[in-house]
């Protein structure tokens, strides 16, 4: 276990979002200041160039003198990338029998299933992820009976 670290790769569009605003998401969704207790959940940000290295060097300074305290976020090159085996993916939708029954129906392929951004997007929103709003508007467009709609606008 002690061999890799648990993370995830954001697969984006430059043209719709940028790489600064993704670190400033980044920033937000964790505890930058705490010390990371192991290699397997270190808190971590990959960059893929110099210029994604200079971006979140200079986003961490910005953020150290905002809170006024050190940044211990690791700031690391990217190396390989591996997917997680399919049974660790979409794990509040894997635990949650309805929902999965539905999107297994229009992925029967578990590998489709675990590249479905439907899938991603309703995994979050039973994490707690997303507002009401997010819900609302993202919800019709997933192809989900409209039970299956209820149950996540009530997260």
């Amino acid at each position: 276990m002690g061999d890799h670290s648990e993370t995830l790769q954001v697969d984006y569009d430059p043209r719709q979002v940028s790489y600064g605003a993704l670190l400033e998401k980044f920033w937000e969704g964790h505890e930058p200041t705490d010390q990371s207790w192991s290699r397997q959940y270190m808190a971590a940000v990959f960059y893929r160039d110099d210029g994604q290295r200079r971006a979140a060097e200079a986003s961490k300074a910005r953020l150290e003198a905002k809170l006024g305290r050190k940044i211990s976020t690791a700031i690391l090159p990217l190396g390989t990338f591996t997917l997680a085996e399919d049974y660790h993916q979409k794990y509040y939708l894997r635990h949650d029998r309805t929902l999965l029954r539905e999107f297994q129906a229009m992925f029967p392929v578990d590998g489709a299933f675990v590249d479905s951004t439907a899938a991603a997007r309703a995994n979050g929103y039973l994490g707690g992820y997303g507002t009401r709003t997010e819900r609302e508007v993202d919800l019709p467009r997933m192809g989900l009976s409209a039970q299956a709609q209820e149950r996540l606008q009530r997260r």
